[in-house]
């Protein structure tokens, strides 16, 4: 999930153009040039991982199914001189490119799982591609393919300067409900990692920290007896009268939890015919507060009332944790460069094309908060607090995380949406993609030349933590869900 900001700010300090010529890829640095050889570099390939993107976009792969993205991914690190491990935290689709050696350990997050029923062609008006099919609703083909991009700037450039370091793409599958990357820190892949940093598409381009919802989720299953509807309800026991016991007592909760809480239902199964007593019903439950020590409290109180609603309905329940994450702990120190790296990269503006998609899409939004042209801007920095939820929280608990949005959505968009995915899919996406690349390798190069930026990023993450912290997935000890979207 994606940040989404409150308030929003209008006003804006950067103005600069984006670079459409495809040049030359430098192949050596000045040390006073470094950053601007590097965006030369990443602007040269432009046409490379603009299709990269596209051609993940295509794919569409739902969480731990992006086999085939998962590995286009692989094949241009690969071809860049990175060393692959494949199939890590038990998860097919994970993976750890890794380039260099010693310290410090810089690690890029990338993501590629798509969501299900929004599917929709690149265009300004909703035109799905396939029914109930999957789409890059939440721009992770843009946030996969500009880490690549970065990964391998950052590569490129800790080779022709002769830095020490070690530089790591974590691809991280099943982000969106299905917590991949929190296998992934429960195996250990982050323990001698120094500094993490991503990225995400949105609607604007900011760098401010933010923190987040922490969250937990299960799938709740309730079985009865079958019998026939008419002729003997009586030899009967409806599981979805369980559900709906479940859901009527979920909704009585909400007026007694606190109000940041947030508790989301769907019904996943409830039965094959009227008249036939439903053996076996099913609700997938959501449960939200920024604290994960709440999200547990009010977790076992959503159990009571399933367990509840069993005994009522004379059924039976179990249920399957999917996923937990934990809040995203922001951390200043990284943000602050962050921030630095993205207002000297900038905005960039549409030319006449994008001008009249965007315009388009304005159409069809409602309740926006934020003008057209403001990604030509940087917005200001500001410290904000999210409602959703990452499963990067987890990893930001353990090593110095660092984030940013860039405007790869038009001006407006929300996450989640037809209208992302259409952005998502053409040139405004790309452009977006392109300069939160330049912003993870410049931040990058910083952390590597002044290393007392890292030293000040952990004293911060273990102030913040406590010295009492000690780490306890949310989801226990249960494996990667890797059918869960099946």
């Amino acid at each position: 999930m994606p940040k989404r900001f409150f308030p929003q700010f209008g006003a804006g300090l950067i103005m600069v153009g984006f670079l459409l010529e495809h040049a030359t890829p430098s192949t050596t640095f000045a040390k006073e040039g470094d950053k601007e050889a590097i965006f030369r570099s990443i602007d040269g390939r432009y046409v490379e991982y603009s299709g990269l993107a596209k051609e993940i976009w295509q794919l569409a792969e739902m969480g731990y199914q992006e086999e085939k993205s998962s590995q286009l991914l692989k094949n241009h690190l690969t071809r860049a001189g990175f060393s692959i491990e494949s199939g890590v935290a038990e998860i097919p689709t994970a993976f750890v490119a890794s380039y260099g050696s010693g310290k410090p350990v810089i690690c890029v997050l990338a993501e590629y799982d798509a969501l299900p029923g929004l599917s929709q062609d690149s265009v300004p008006i909703r035109k799905p591609l396939a029914d109930n099919g999957a789409g890059h609703a939440c721009g992770h083909h843009l946030f996969g393919s500009g880490s690549t991009a970065a990964a391998i700037a950052t590569r490129e450039w800790l080779e022709q300067s002769g830095a020490e370091g070690t530089i790591r793409l974590y691809g991280t599958p099943a982000e969106e409900g299905g917590s991949g990357k929190v296998y992934m820190v429960r195996a250990g892949l982050f323990d001698d990692v120094d500094a993490v940093l991503h990225w995400h598409p949105g609607d604007r381009n900011f760098a401010g920290p933010s923190s987040t919802n922490a969250n937990k989720s299960a799938k709740f299953r309730f079985y009865g007896k079958p019998s026939h509807a008419a002729a003997a309800p009586e030899k009967g026991r409806s599981a979805l009268d369980g559900v709906e016991a479940m859901n009527f007592m979920a909704n009585l909760l909400r007026e007694h939890v606190p109000e940041e809480a947030r508790i989301h239902y769907v019904i996943t199964k409830g039965g094959e015919a009227p008249n036939i007593v439903p053996e076996l019903a099913e609700v997938f439950y959501y449960l939200r507060h920024p604290q994960s020590r709440m999200v547990e409290e009010l977790w076992q109180r959503l159990v009571g009332a399933a367990e509840g609603a069993a005994r009522g309905t004379g059924t039976k329940m179990k249920y399957e944790v999917i996923h937990g994450n934990y809040s995203v702990l922001p951390n200043e120190t990284l943000a602050k460069v962050v921030d630095e790296n993205l207002r000297h990269v900038g905005g960039f503006s549409y030319d006449e094309k994008e001008q009249k998609f965007a315009m388009e899409i304005r159409n069809t939004l409602t309740g926006m908060d934020i003008e057209l042209g403001s990604q030509e801007i940087v917005q200001p920095y500001v410290v904000e607090a999210s409602r959703g939820s990452t499963d990067v929280g987890d990893i930001s608990w353990a090593v110095p995380t660092a984030d940013f949005n860039t405007a790869t959505w038009v001006p407006g968009t929300g996450a989640h949406t037809w209208q992302a995915v259409a952005a998502g899919g053409m040139s405004i996406g790309y452009k977006g993609m392109i300069q939160a690349a330049k912003t993870l390798t410049a931040t990058a190069i910083d952390l590597y030349e002044n290393p007392s930026i890292i030293e000040e990023a952990e004293k911060e993450l273990k102030k913040k933590r406590g010295e009492d912290f000690q780490y306890r997935p949310l989801l226990g000890d249960r494996s990667p869900p890797l059918d869960y979207r099946r």
